[in-house]
């Protein structure tokens, strides 16, 4: 500085560039202007520091922590909440909401406050908190207060603003998601579980359903819950995810709850809508999709086979047959089932698809099933129908070909060779002779097949075709056939008939086709030692049915048949006939399978 001023009686920056300044040193004084800035500021702060106290004329706001977002600003007429510590210019305490446990609740602009409180407050959003400087005359004034503030006093008050509503508000609420499918919304006196996060304004949580993990289940509308919990639910979707603020007087009121709540407390519950319905509720059946042909719908008592996913209304899944790789198998009308689903299964078609919709009195009601369905759930099932039969059906026999000519008819003994394609109900391929190249072949009535077939192929022609629909308790009944047929499965059969072999007469192995030998006996007998033995026996009679003279049951192993047909002559089971012992069947008094 003594280069570039003359020394001075007392340094002012009026003598920074003044004629004082040496003109050679002019342009020098320019480039160190920053240490003229410089010392410039020392100088007002010494003087700000030595200076006597100016007289505030208004009050003076420091905001020293405002909120990212400002919902609402205080107004003349409020109500507000706030925390606050006061003290006097040297930092002194002379009060605080804090030591006292609890917040300071009054309304602004009506004279419950210090008239510079009132206006301070004004314009405040909750979160935000203010450093208020109030003079005086907008204070205590020359009086003071008692011992507590002395007369002309400035206060400093260090205000968090917590909480602000109006008498006149009311319920608020906002949807921030909607879901794209909204076919029902809240009603007075609908029952529903939702789940919420409760906070007080300034975002302290006092509850929450999701620590529980578990919804809060209640009517609406009729007084259960809070008024603006009982407005703000109102028209919600299920999904729907909204914010609810209410004022106090629709709260808890002036009093709090007692515990997390505290009087005069504007609340904000975050509400995700999980499920509704409503005690009239019946079952609700959509996405109907029904084959083209149905020729018969399912009734009370009968026995269905169907698969099906099940959620809860919100999409929550909780079971499928599909995972366990089987139909689910049931009466319907006997109440086998919930009702909703035994309601909901009546009249359906073989092939259908269905949603079946159930409210809780129609499913697991208030209980639920404790661990995959809560307590009052709504229930929603992805049905498809794969079959269903009654215990009193018979095999269902529709002709698709029948030759012009048909001169023999099957019957019981007749052995008949056929084709066939079967399969599920619902297409599904059991099997077929075609893969194999050759007829399947049996006897009817030998119990050689199930007996629905044996129904459908009797009084059948060479060259008929067939289509078989046959019930489970006249096909493989409910064990099914492992690995091939479902238990409790309808079949449809496809057949032909290739070709068929009069059977004998019922009763009959063997029968003769000219007539029987007065000494057949002696013919048997081939060493004439008065006894059959089994060789003896079966060459002869396998001699007759070379020669055309008698014919053994078809179908059957020629040799057990015989075999069976000596063991009736021998009476005694020694091995050998007798002819006392050998005898036609004419000449018995009782049936047997024999000569």
């Amino acid at each position: 500085l003594s280069c570039l001023i003359e020394p001075p009686v007392r340094l002012s920056p009026l003598h920074l560039f003044s004629s004082h300044c040496h003109v050679e040193t002019f342009l020098l004084c320019l480039q160190q202007q920053s240490l003229w800035v410089l010392y410039l500021s020392v100088l007002v702060t010494f003087a700000a520091c030595n200076a006597p106290p100016v007289p505030l004329d208004d009050i003076l706001i420091e905001k020293t922590s405002v909120p990212e977002q400002c919902v609402r600003a205080v107004k003349v007429g409020d109500f507000v909440r706030y925390h606050y510590i006061g003290t006097f210019p040297d930092g002194n305490k002379f009060d605080s909401s804090y030591d006292r446990g609890s917040t300071y609740n009054v309304f602004v602009g009506k004279k419950q406050l210090i008239e510079g409180m009132d206006k301070a407050l004004v314009g405040m959003c909750v979160n935000e908190r203010r450093l208020v400087k109030i003079p005086p005359q907008l204070a205590y004034g020359k009086q003071g207060y008692g011992d507590i503030i002395p007369p002309d006093s400035i206060l400093h008050f260090d205000v968090l603003l917590l909480d602000v509503w109006n008498p006149e508000d009311g319920v608020q609420t906002n949807t921030y998601h909607t879901p794209s499918v909204c076919s029902r919304k809240v009603e007075v006196s609908d029952y529903i579980r939702y789940h919420y996060n409760g906070t007080l304004l300034d975002g302290t949580l006092f509850d929450s359903s999701h620590t529980r993990m578990r919804t809060y289940d209640t009517y609406v509308g009729i007084g259960w819950l809070i008024a603006g919990m009982d407005q703000g639910l109102l028209g919600m979707c299920v999904g729907e995810r909204r914010i609810i603020t209410m004022p106090p007087s629709l709260g808890y009121g002036e009093n709090g709850d007692g515990s997390d709540i505290p009087g005069q407390a504007s609340l904000v519950f975050d509400v995700v809508l999980l499920d509704l319905h409503n005690p009239r509720d019946g079952i609700t059946v959509t996405n109907q999709v029904a084959p083209e042909s149905c020729t018969r719908k399912s009734v009370s008592g009968d026995f269905v086979r169907y698969h099906y996913n099940g959620s809860l209304l919100d999409g929550t899944f909780f079971d499928s047959s599909y995972s366990r790789n089987r139909t689910y198998d049931t009466y319907v009308g006997r109440g086998y089932v919930i009702a909703g689903m035994d309601e909901g299964l009546i009249g359906v078609c073989i092939g259908e698809r269905r949603t079946i919709t159930i409210p809780p009195h129609l499913g697991y009601g208030e209980e639920g099933t404790g661990t995959k369905i809560p307590g009052s759930a709504v229930l929603v099932f992805d049905v498809h129908i794969i079959d269903f039969h009654n215990p009193s059906d018979n095999t269902e026999i529709t002709a698709t070909f029948k030759p012009e000519e048909c001169d023999k008819q099957t019957k019981k003994g007749d052995f008949v060779k056929y084709h066939y394609n079967a399969s599920l109900m619902d297409g599904t391929s059991i099997d077929s002779t075609y893969n194999y190249g050759k007829t399947y072949n049996i006897v009817l009535g030998a119990n050689q097949v199930v007996p629905g077939m044996e129904d459908g192929l009797m009084d059948m022609c060479v060259g008929e075709r067939r289509h078989l629909v046959i019930p489970p308790h006249l096909g493989y009944g409910e064990r099914g056939v492992t690995g091939e047929v479902p238990g409790s499965a309808v079949l449809v059969f496809d057949i032909e008939l290739v070709d068929m072999e009069e059977g004998l007469p019922e009763g009959y192995m063997f029968i003769w086709n000219d007539e029987v030998s007065p000494d057949l006996f002696s013919e048997m007998d081939k060493n004439t030692d008065k006894e059959v033995e089994p060789s003896e026996f079966t060459d002869y009679i396998m001699q007759q049915v070379t020669e055309g003279k008698g014919r053994l049951a078809p179908g059957f192993d020629p040799y057990r048949i015989i075999d069976n047909m000596f063991s009736n002559q021998d009476r005694n089971g020694d091995g050998k006939i007798t002819e006392a012992e050998f005898k036609l069947k004419a000449d018995e008094a009782a049936a047997h399978d024999e000569l």
